[in-house]
């Protein structure tokens, strides 16, 4: 959700990039270093300047000049700002005296004696630790504030208020600042003063009551999810608020939370019950309205399969070698199907049990149905598209 906010545009604030306003020259602010997360293969080398890029100048990324003042920590904040960092924006992470963002003591595993979970979230990073409890941190953050085009922060509501950092306080001394608050349950409610972590986001918003085995407990997904889809709509409420400042001269703030990203993914399943008042459920790898669209198990892994239409499911049959089962009556059509799942699904699941996975990969290709093997970590990472 996007607050237009209505301070002025600054001086020197020339759309999308701005040059370094004189605050950011104090010796405090030459403290910055390079973040330990080392840029990926390809990224260009990390962060840029903060002028404006040569025009036509071939290498310059899409976000180079912009600078980005990231107080976030965890995952869905430094996953947008890493983001924005991989598009040439100069992230300059803050974190705390000492400990420093939380997830540098998540492990094992690490990397000599860096968290690898801290890494996968930080590359293309500056870091610089501030103490904001004291007055000079917080005139610093100011400082930099006011160098910076867009400020990130994932605090509980009002706590950076109380410090002097909070959208009305920077908006005074940048009125061009994008400002974004990153939070688990937005600004306004009766609880919004919880913290928001990923598992009990999921909890709440319905994810983890539709995700596990049909008959079984609910199941948290196997990476945050949730942190994960807040980081991307900051990251792309981020970009939005850029051009919004850049067409109309003012900053803004923008308010992302865990709970209303999670409920609006939900697409679908939410749908069903406010049209239709028809409850969710688990449903394994399966899918409520379409099948088969499931994982099957093979002789010695499993293969998952989607037929989304009539002509997709007469092929799935043809390859099994069951013409007869997409002649049935009783599965002519994907509402059919959907009615008389665990017939089809059975006759389907015993057809696949009788061959390796290799096998079945060997006899879908070039049939124009969506299908693809259930790969562990180091298949994903010798898998030759990936690397393609």
């Amino acid at each position: 959700m996007l607050r237009a906010g209505l301070g002025r545009r600054s001086r020197c604030c020339g759309g999308l990039w701005r040059s370094p306003c004189p605050a950011a020259a104090s010796g405090s602010a030459r403290a910055l270093s390079a973040a330990s997360a080392s840029p990926s293969p390809g990224s260009g080398g990390g962060a840029r300047s903060g002028d404006a890029p040569p025009a036509g100048a071939s290498n310059v990324k899409p976000l180079d000049g912009v600078k980005i003042l990231d107080l976030t920590r965890i995952l869905a904040g430094p996953f947008a700002t890493m983001n924005l960092g991989d598009l040439g924006a100069e992230v300059i992470k803050v974190e705390r005296p000492g400990a420093g963002d939380d997830t540098r003591a998540w492990g094992p595993p690490f990397a000599g004696t860096e968290s690898v979970y801290f890494l996968s979230v930080n590359r293309n990073k500056k870091s610089i630790a501030i103490n904001m409890k004291d007055s000079k941190g917080v005139k610093l953050i100011k400082e930099l504030a006011a160098a910076s085009d867009v400020f990130v922060e994932n605090f509980v509501p009002g706590k950076l208020a109380e410090m002097g950092l909070g959208y009305e306080d920077i908006k005074k001394i940048a009125p061009h600042i994008v400002y974004c608050s990153i939070t688990g349950y937005g600004q306004t409610g009766p609880v919004v003063q919880r913290g928001g972590y990923d598992s009990i986001a999921a909890a709440v918003s319905g994810l983890m009551h539709i995700t596990g085995h049909e008959d079984g407990e609910p199941v948290r997904a196997g990476v945050a999810m949730t942190d994960l889809a807040t980081g991307l709509y900051t990251y792309g409420a981020i970009m939005a608020g850029l051009l919004q400042r850049y067409k109309t001269g003012k900053g803004l703030h923008i308010d992302c939370n865990l709970l209303s990203t999670q409920v609006a993914c939900l697409t679908h399943v939410a749908a069903n019950y406010l049209n239709c008042k028809i409850e969710a459920k688990r449903w394994g790898t399966a899918h409520g309205s379409i099948v088969p669209y499931q994982a099957f198990k093979t002789k010695d892994g499993y293969i998952v399969v989607g037929a989304g239409n009539d002509h997709q499911f007469v092929t799935v049959c043809k390859i099994l070698n069951l013409p007869e089962v997409s002649k049935d009556s009783r599965y002519k059509t994907n509402t059919l199907r959907v009615q008389n799942r665990k017939e089809l699904i059975d006759i389907l699941s015993t057809r696949f049990s009788e061959k390796a996975t290799t096998e079945w990969l060997q006899l879908f290709e070039g049939h124009g149905v969506p299908y693809g093997p259930i790969n562990n970590m180091q298949q994903v990472f010798s898998d030759p598209q990936r690397t393609t």
